[in-house]
């Protein structure tokens, strides 16, 4: 002010608001290109005022969120003052990153230690260490110096581990927690292998369960190829005879090239287990202990796999023909396909084929 005299010589126009402050909420949001995220929540809280009449409880099942979501958004909304920005998804970046912390004496230190002991582990490493010079280290300071140098013992190996580890991260693998289990039939098999030990001889029997009908298969083989594989699935399918919609197996080596081409071809959508999660394929793991306890270890095991696929053939008839099962109510596998699907009236499965065609 000068001399009574305002210094504004041109005042701001008030902003126009357009109808109730619930239009000019959207209105706000399109003009700042709301993402569909905060646009959702924004209706969150209209509905909250308008039909809802401040009730939180309704607002949340109207929803299908939780009182605890909706309030933490709420609250956000309110002490921003009804500012429709604050209703995106903040950033988790974390403000301090971590950062090289190895001093160039600890970095000196290791390379000569790893230099000498290029077989040691970074724990013995550590330990080392403390003799040495009687002073603390992390293992992890240890690992970086390692990776930072290439302290290898064999360069080759790590490199390809490496690359391994490069290229699973590029092209990251579909997990079976991915995918909605429906109780469908044939909706997903389930793959697994049992390694047999007799003295120096190995013996793969390759198994597969379907999720809904419990329906079982398997075949020896006298190797681990994924040629072995890939002849179990198009048997698999022969003995099927209907649509296979999806496939979940492990990480072995036998589910690999020629098992991919082979799903490829029958166009079929393939998960894996989780490392080290059994219960990620549950069924398939029951039908190996069933397979075993009450089969295999009756005086059943023969190297000869001609012979051995036979005699097996007659327990899988048995198995799905006539052993009720408890998770179907006590009806057989076959009795659930009958009930599941109209066209079924084979009596009898080509459960051993003899050719697969490939």
């Amino acid at each position: 002010m000068i001399r009574g005299y305002s210094t504004y010589y041109f005042k701001r126009r008030p902003i126009q608001k357009i109808g109730d402050r619930y239009q000019f909420w959207r209105g706000v949001a399109d003009k700042a290109a709301l993402s569909a995220a905060a646009r959702s929540r924004l209706e969150w809280m209209i509905f909250y005022h308008t039909e809802a009449k401040e009730d939180a409880s309704k607002t949340a099942r109207y929803f299908g969120i939780s009182r605890k979501t909706f309030y933490k958004w709420f609250n956000r909304f309110t002490e921003s003052k009804y500012d429709v920005k604050s209703l995106e998804d903040k950033g988790r970046r974390p403000h301090h990153l971590r950062t090289w912390e190895v001093s160039e004496t600890e970095e000196a230190r290791v390379i000569n230690l790893r230099k000498r002991r290029m077989y040691y582990g970074k724990e013995k490493l550590k330990v080392l260490y403390k003799k040495e010079y009687d002073e603390d280290i992390t293992c992890w300071k240890i690992e970086r110096v390692i990776r930072k140098h290439k302290l290898f013992p064999d360069k080759i190996r790590a490199a390809k581990i490496a690359k391994k580890r490069i290229k699973g991260r590029e092209n990251p693998k579909k997990r079976i927690t991915e995918l909605n289990k429906e109780n469908r039939l044939y909706f997903l098999f389930q793959l697994d292998t049992i390694v047999l030990y007799w003295g120096n001889t190995k013996r793969y029997i390759l198994t597969a369960v379907d999720h809904a009908s419990k329906f079982g298969y398997a075949r020896m083989y006298k190797n681990k190829s994924s040629k072995s594989a890939s002849d179990f699935l198009y048997r698999l399918k022969y003995v099927i005879s209907q649509p296979i919609e999806n496939l979940q197996t492990d990480n072995g080596s036998e589910f690999c090239y020629y098992f991919q081409k082979a799903c490829e071809d029958l166009n079929l959508d393939r998960y894996f287990s989780r490392v080290r999660t059994p219960k990620d394929n549950a069924e398939c793991e029951r039908f190996n202990q069933t397979l075993q306890y009450e089969w295999l270890f009756d005086s059943n095991l023969t190297l000869d796999c001609t012979v051995f696929n036979t005699e097996l053939t007659n327990w899988l008839v048995e198995y799905n023909f006539n052993r009720p099962h408890q998770s179907l109510n006590y009806l057989t596998p076959v009795e659930y396909v009958q009930n599941h699907l109209p066209d079924f009236h084979d009596k009898v499965l080509p459960m051993w084929s003899a050719t697969t065609n490939v």
